[in-house]
């Protein structure tokens, strides 16, 4: 099967995010998109994503912020809900290039805007704000990182603390996507052999990812996500101009 290769990578592209690399998940639908049709795989990395978030909950169960959590888990499921709504009148082309331009917004604001070394407190407003927009783009095209990362990032959390709380919410809400996907006739069809295969992988992916966590200093762990934001906000906004220039 041609696919194989690229669908073990994305698998172990998506466990390294749930270890610690946390934008280099979202990347994985794009990438995939360039060998298959994006819905089937998102279908098929669905599983992968929730077995994968708790094995990081069960990593990070001691790291992460607790008044986040309270904020961005209550609006990522309202997300998912209004995503339910519109998926069917939405291009997906149009959601690729919004996530892109969050995530492009962030590192080009982070990296030539006014420096500022205080961490900016969790802010209600801003957190239901970032919360309801990763909960759609994650919904619809697995890239809810960007809107997230926007809003955690200028906190500057200790690392560990932000991708436990990455996990953590993510975990919830990916898990609340099973019944809508389900609805959506998403998950009929699958390859479950195959579907095992890349759990298994993106188990292995996890510990890499969590090795490099514990690896890199704060500073070098930071940089290394926005980099990884950046690329990945390119690809989407690259993906969302193609698919509506053919499309």
């Amino acid at each position: 099967m041609e696919q194989t290769v690229p669908l073990l990578i994305a698998a172990v592209i998506v466990g390294m995010s749930k270890g610690g690399l946390a934008s280099a998940g979202a990347i994985a639908v794009p990438m995939l998109s360039l060998f298959m049709n994006p819905i089937e795989a998102a279908a098929l990395l669905l599983p992968v994503y929730i077995v994968t978030d708790w094995v990081a909950v069960w990593l990070y169960r001691r790291r992460f912020s607790g008044r986040n959590l309270a904020i961005l888990i209550p609006s990522m499921l309202l997300g998912i809900v209004v995503a339910t709504i519109i998926t069917p009148y939405t291009p997906e082309s149009l959601l690729l290039i919004a996530t892109g331009l969050i995530g492009l917004w962030y590192c080009l604001k982070t990296w030539f805007g006014r420096a500022g070394s205080e961490r900016r407190p969790a802010n209600l407003a801003l957190g239901v704000f970032w919360g309801t927009i990763a909960g759609i783009t994650s919904f619809i095209t697995h890239s809810g990182g960007p809107p997230a990362q926007a809003y955690l990032l200028p906190q500057r959390l200790p690392k560990l603390q932000f991708v436990g709380t990455v996990a953590i919410a993510f975990a919830v809400g990916n898990l609340a996507k099973l019944p809508a996907y389900w609805e959506l006739g998403t998950l009929q069809g699958l390859n479950w052999k195959m579907t095992l295969g890349l759990v298994a992988t993106g188990i292995v992916g996890t510990r890499i990812g969590r090795a490099l966590a514990l690896i890199l200093s704060e500073s070098a762990y930071r940089r290394m996500i926005e980099l990884l934001l950046f690329g990945l906000s390119i690809v989407l906004l690259v993906k969302g101009g193609w698919m509506s220039l053919v499309g």
